[in-house]
């Protein structure tokens, strides 16, 4: 076979082909074509969801070799910010890198100076959750103020928010919306604007969530548009999380709501500087702003003066920041397009999935707490949630079921985790806990007192760390798996009471 194209074909052909006969039980639960789940097997709390469709298109880019961040990735960057409907996606390597690269992106001196996180200023985060919402803070010689989160929504305290500002230090608000749960938008949006400070989402367990308000409300928070493909009618303002602050976070490893394996993504949501100095960040710190393997962008690569160079010092090589290199592969970005078409099915199926397992759940209500979305007062088999009375909600595209033990059930948090174990049901803890007790925490406070500040006394996050366990939500459940799950969970609460 003489013609590349054709031989190209033909293995995308053979590609596609053999994805189907091994991959097969991969696929996402609906399909037909998946392997069904044979019970006594395991039953993970995440994973990889996918067809030949996304083999077929990594193959195709690695055989085209491009491989650093090019055509697939610029594509990828285009799709996903016009999927939330903000001004720039940028594309890295992590999750974790997504939010280095957010809170460093705040420390440039292009920004003006009152707003510049320097070090010692303060950024106020939650006590629980993923160690790498807090660690950036950290690292780029910023102060991080703890405030408590809520056992319920497994989110900030954001009633604690007050008591954490310094006048003159605090400089920005970074959390996580908590298992895809999102927090309190219309109260943090509120402070943020009051102090005139940077609000970043670690929107990494959260992607395809929506937040809405009161149109009057959230024209003073100052927005007024819809997310694409969102609509709660003209009295209300509907938006994905990731989309109400100043930049947002995503992560793309396998458990999350699509995946290219490794891989995360920077949002800028309306501030095209940002960007600019994110995309700086990201690669090695340059000033340039030219694609890789594309020259003179500006029209004057040769004509800058900056820093004390020389005048006529190429641009290409005129560094701004101390960055560094988290750019992904293209063929990753090749699997994220396909995946990104996948989203909106992926998003129901997690809903569906949370609502399969509350409905098997709500007999042992008596031993076990179950999450709420915030702004939500109650849930019931036939109404589902209530509302509070702010008029915001909250829909969840969730990454994963809470279920917290209660004190005074006949079995402990440990006993519910060793047994989903025994039964080869994949479950989690809600990440690090109080990240305070952590070694790593612990040591910093012992070496350096002044490296974090604590609001209270962080009680719903030490009832987390004791209690909170979650199982998985993704698209990979099958109705079979869900079921087994809740039959194991309600054997040993039978045993235990009975």
């Amino acid at each position: 076979m003489s013609d590349p194209q054709a031989l190209k074909q033909e293995i995308l052909r053979l590609t596609r082909q053999y994805s189907r006969q091994v991959h097969a039980h991969l696929r996402p639960a609906a399909d037909p074509d998946r392997t069904p789940w044979q019970e006594g097997t395991s039953i993970p709390y995440a994973g990889r969801v996918f067809t030949e469709d996304e083999v077929a298109a990594a193959v195709a880019s690695t055989l085209d070799f491009w491989l650093t961040l090019g055509p697939e990735g610029e594509a990828f960057q285009k799709e996903l910010a016009a999927f939330l409907g903000v001004r720039h996606s940028l594309l890295v390597n992590s999750g974790s890198s997504a939010n280095l690269i957010s809170i460093s992106a705040l420390t440039s001196p292009k920004l003006p100076e009152e707003r510049r996180i320097k070090p010692g200023d303060e950024v106020i985060t939650v006590a629980a959750g993923f160690p790498t919402t807090v660690a950036p803070i950290v690292q780029v010689g910023a102060v991080p103020v703890f405030i408590d989160a809520d056992p319920v929504t497994g989110n900030a305290r954001c009633d604690q928010l007050e008591l954490a500002y310094s006048p003159g230090k605090t400089k920005a608000v970074m959390m996580a919306h908590a298992l895809g749960n999102p927090f309190d938008l219309a109260t943090t949006l509120a402070f943020c604007r009051k102090y005139s400070l940077w609000l970043v989402e670690d929107n990494c367990d959260a992607l395809g969530c929506s937040y809405s308000m009161p149109r009057e409300l959230a024209e003073s928070l100052g927005f007024t548009e819809n997310s694409p493909g969102l609509d709660e009618g003209p009295d209300r303002v509907i938006r994905w999380t990731g989309t109400w602050g100043d930049i947002s976070t995503q992560s793309f490893y396998p458990p999350h709501h699509l995946t290219m394996g490794e891989g995360g993504a920077v949002n800028i949501v309306h501030d095209q500087k940002l960007k600019v100095i994110a995309e700086s960040f990201r690669d090695w710190g340059r000033d340039c702003w030219c694609p890789s393997g594309v020259d003179n962008t500006c029209g004057k690569r040769f004509g800058w003066q900056l820093g004390e160079l020389p005048e006529g010092y190429d641009h290409k090589y005129t560094y701004s920041h101390l960055g560094y290199n988290l750019k992904p592969l293209d063929p990753q970005a090749a699997i994220g397009r396909v995946q990104l078409r996948r989203l909106p099915e992926f998003i129901e199926a997690r809903k569906q999935n949370w609502g399969t397992l509350r409905q098997g759940l709500a007999p042992l209500e008596d031993v076990l707490d179950f999450a709420l979305p915030t702004h939500a007062t109650g849930w019931d088999a036939e109404q589902g949630f209530s509302w509070d009375d702010t008029g915001c909600r909250t829909d969840c595209s969730w990454f994963g079921f809470k279920i917290a033990v209660k004190p005074d059930a006949p079995f402990s948090r440990t006993e519910l985790a060793q047994e989903l174990d025994r039964h080869q049901i994949g479950n989690r803890m809600l990440f690090g806990g109080n990240l305070l007790r952590q070694p790593a925490f612990v040591q910093l406070r012992q070496e350096q007192p002044e490296a974090f500040r604590v609001v209270g006394e962080m009680a719903g996050s030490d009832e987390i760390m004791a209690s909170t366990l979650f199982l998985g939500t993704y698209p990979g459940l099958t109705e079979n798996m869900l079921h087994a799950e809740i039959n194991v969970i309600s054997q040993l609460a039978r045993a235990k009471v009975f």
